[in-house]
């Protein structure tokens, strides 16, 4: 009875230093970045430089194709409803080894230049405004979008692309919009474990949090939690090139950005486009994306990223290292 006492007491000590010791291996797992758990040298920034909107129109292409071409930028999505989307892709079809993505899109923003949803107007109705396209704005479609019909849209873009003998290397949302409610949030991240496609997730840590929330983000226990549950990699922290009064002064801007950077993995988004007639009526944003698409082949700009020692990288190694 004694020696069973004393095998069972050692036994107990066991499964609680070992339970200890298991719990210490995943909070200091926790505690490294993104970037440290996909196997990138710790304390390194480690950048994906990524254009949003390819697909909008002839001009956003042909400034990301010729970025992509000399290895200029890491990454691109495609917003799938748009006129330009498939050429993109076929361009894609040619070039596998690119990361190119999807913009998940549930708005047409822009005022005379517009889109309906690609899986149909008649399958998916709360998803369209009195114009016959996607709403405006990111309120308007979390005000009359059902949930459902959010999925269904988003199947389509995902299910388009597939058909098209292109495979994704990631996904994100346009504007932000499934952000904008819990039931868009869970929808995006299970449809993205559901196709095993990475998409742009960030992980929540506190001051994560509480800078989004300073942004105005409806960041909630609840979204926390979903983060939490999602199983493919993420990102430490998102950012967009900052924009500028003059050309010298985006620039400046930008570069000040990657110099605070934290070490971590981070993805910084731009919308280049070349300067047309046609982009001047899209959009009134056309200044700041048509010196994006100056900015990235800057001899001054490519310097001063090879001197800041950057570890550059995208969506399609990453999700190789993590598998």
């Amino acid at each position: 009875m004694i020696k069973f006492k004393v095998k069972s007491s050692i036994l107990v000590i066991w499964f609680v230093l070992f339970a200890c010791g298991a719990n210490n291996v995943e909070t200091e797992e926790n505690a490294k970045t993104w970037a440290e758990r996909l196997g990138y040298p710790a304390g390194k920034k480690v950048i994906i430089l990524h254009a949003d909107d390819s697909g909008l129109c002839a001009e956003a292409n042909a400034a990301m194709i010729a970025y992509m071409e000399k290895g200029q930028i890491q990454s691109s999505s495609v917003m799938m409803p748009c006129p330009y989307a498939d050429s993109i892709m076929a361009w894609y079809e040619a070039h596998p080894a690119k990361d190119i993505g999807l913009h998940l899109t549930l708005t047409s923003e822009w005022k005379t230049y517009r889109w309906p949803p690609l899986a149909g107007v008649d399958n998916v109705p709360t998803l369209v405004d009195p114009e016959g396209f996607m709403w405006r704005d990111v309120r308007s479609v979390v005000q009359h979008a059902d949930a459902k019909e959010v999925e269904t849209e988003l199947r389509a873009q995902i299910d388009h692309a597939l058909a098209l003998g292109v495979r994704p290397g990631h996904m994100d949302t346009h504007m932000g919009t499934v952000y904008g409610s819990l039931e868009f949030t869970k929808i995006y991240l299970e449809l993205a474990m559901e196709y095993n496609i990475p998409a742009m997730v960030i992980e929540f840590t506190e001051p994560i949090v509480q800078k989004f929330k300073s942004q105005g983000y409806p960041i909630t226990d609840e979204l926390v939690s979903y983060i939490s549950d999602y199983t493919l990699p993420k990102l430490d922290d998102f950012w967009s090139v900052p924009d500028g009064n003059s050309y010298d002064d985006k620039k400046s801007k930008f570069m000040h950005l990657v110099q605070s950077l934290p070490p971590g993995l981070h993805e910084i988004i731009f919308h280049p486009s070349i300067e047309t007639d046609k982009l001047k009526s899209i959009t009134n944003s056309w200044q700041q994306r048509v010196w994006e698409a100056q900015m990235f082949s800057d001899p001054q700009v490519l310097e001063f990223l090879e001197n800041e020692n950057i570890v550059f990288t995208n969506w399609k190694e990453m999700m190789q290292r993590f598998q």
